[in-house]
């Protein structure tokens, strides 16, 4: 049975997981678009023809939301609201055999580099014009610029390499040219993602070029800010931040995961780097960029982790004083070297271990942004919500970090910048008013 009001050649395209799947979904739209198709992007309406599910599937919440997904638009298909349904990403690069079988409804499966075999499934044209030109799904003024595809690294617990392959940088002519087209159509923002920055440019360049590459991007007319996410600890490129000190518009931040801090499970891990060495990183890092804003993650109930272990991890945070930190509890996923151990950290034990974490940055979060009252600070504001305007700072990427918010009766452009002093502060929020010689 089919509804009336399904419109013909039209793709709905979902998005699940990380940024990086959020610009494949951007360069699939920018393609449809390009092949006359009519696209949204997790669209509320159940209208489309055709919907393209681009599932993530890297631990166990990712994949059971990924499956939900799917099997909430089976259950559209089955009533008549879609036509065809297409999924793609990691879940169907990893399990796209077993899936199959399991949900028949599904029309076609695709793995992370298939992009042109789904095009041709859409009876589209892979347009090598449009390589290097994205519609955006995020707000204008900021875009991710993925630099790398896949993974070298050999880390015990993670799935990536065995779902999005080996390291593959993108050449730097490529990129630039990618921010220009961004800067021309308002983007002020690039935030540079890859599973590893730090190993930019080893495969194509046979050196780590990271450095380089983001000297070229901040000479791109328009592009106010740079930001470095996903940065390796081991064998970190030290000249990156002589690149952040001499150009004004390299944020002063940097998301390093550091996944522990327990040197003996940083070696069950196979991170490739101690805690002693960890350290010694961070400060000369703080020492070389006075008030770069550091944020991290962590992995608790890492096969192993004995509650002495845990406890190593605990003080590390606390000694260190990261501005921004994520906690996540270990997912056993199978084909990885940490699969071949017992995971032997019952999940209640997991769970109370990232609340302590949480609750100890929890702590050190509100006595950071204490600090800051007084001070001001360029905002770039994101969007309106309620009584506030709302924004960011250097130091803060898109919605994993501190937020600024001022009242709305205070004008600001959304999309531009604006100096705020900071009047108040919360674990994870500024307030403040905005400076008005400099609007």
């Amino acid at each position: 049975m089919k509804t009336k009001g399904i419109v013909k050649n039209k793709v709905n395209i979902v998005t699940l997981g990380c940024s990086k799947n959020l610009v494949d979904s951007e360069v699939l739209y920018t393609q449809l678009k390009g092949n006359g198709f009519t696209v949204a992007h997790e669209s509320k309406k159940d209208d489309s023809q055709i919907v393209v599910i681009n599932t993530c599937g890297f631990i166990d919440n990712a994949k059971e939301e990924s499956v939900n997904t799917i099997l909430r638009y089976a259950d559209a298909k089955a009533a008549g609201m879609v036509d065809k349904i297409y999924v793609t990403g990691c879940l169907s690069h990893r399990y796209k055999d077993e899936l199959s079988v399991e949900i028949p409804t599904v029309d076609a499966w695709f793995g992370t580099n298939e992009l042109p075999r789904l095009l041709k499934t859409l009876k589209a044209d892979y347009k090598h014009e449009l390589v290097g030109e994205r519609l955006l799904t995020t707000p204008a003024h900021y875009a991710y610029l993925k630099i790398a595809e896949g993974c070298d690294r050999p880390c015990s617990f993670c799935a990536i390499p065995i779902m999005r392959g080996s390291h593959v940088s993108r050449p730097i002519d490529e990129l630039v040219k990618e921010a220009k087209s961004l800067a021309k159509r308002g983007t002020k923002e690039l935030i540079l993602i890859a599973q590893d920055l730090t190993y930019y440019g080893l495969d194509i360049y046979k050196k780590r070029n990271l450095s380089d590459l983001i000297a070229r991007l901040s000479d791109v007319e328009g592009i106010e800010w740079i930001r470095l996410q996903y940065a390796y600890p081991a064998g970190f490129p030290m000249d990156i931040l002589d690149v952040m000190n001499e150009r004004s518009n390299v944020c002063k931040y940097l998301d390093m995961p550091l996944q522990s801090g327990s040197t003996e499970i940083l070696k069950s891990m196979r991170r490739g780097i101690t805690r002693e060495k960890t350290e010694s990183l961070i400060y000369t890092i703080r020492e070389k960029v006075p008030g770069i804003a550091l944020r991290t993650t962590l992995i608790v109930g890492h096969p192993g982790e004995t509650e002495a272990l845990f406890d190593e991890t605990y003080e590390f945070v606390e000694k260190m004083r990261f501005d921004r930190l994520g906690a996540f509890q270990y997912s056993h996923e199978d084909n990885t070297h940490s699969y071949t151990m017992a995971d032997d950290i019952p999940e209640e034990i997991k769970q109370e271990r990232a609340d302590a974490i949480m609750e100890l940055q929890q702590g050190i979060s509100y006595e950071l942004n204490q600090h800051k009252i007084g001070n001001t600070y360029k905002v770039l504001f994101d969007r309106k919500e309620g009584g506030h305007f709302i924004g960011r700072t250097e130091f803060d990427s898109p919605e994993v970090d501190n937020e600024v918010l001022v009242p709305a009766s205070q004008y600001v452009r959304l999309g531009d910048f604006a100096h705020v002093k900071i009047t108040s502060a919360e674990e994870f929020d500024l307030y403040g008013e905005v400076v008005p010689d400099f609007l």
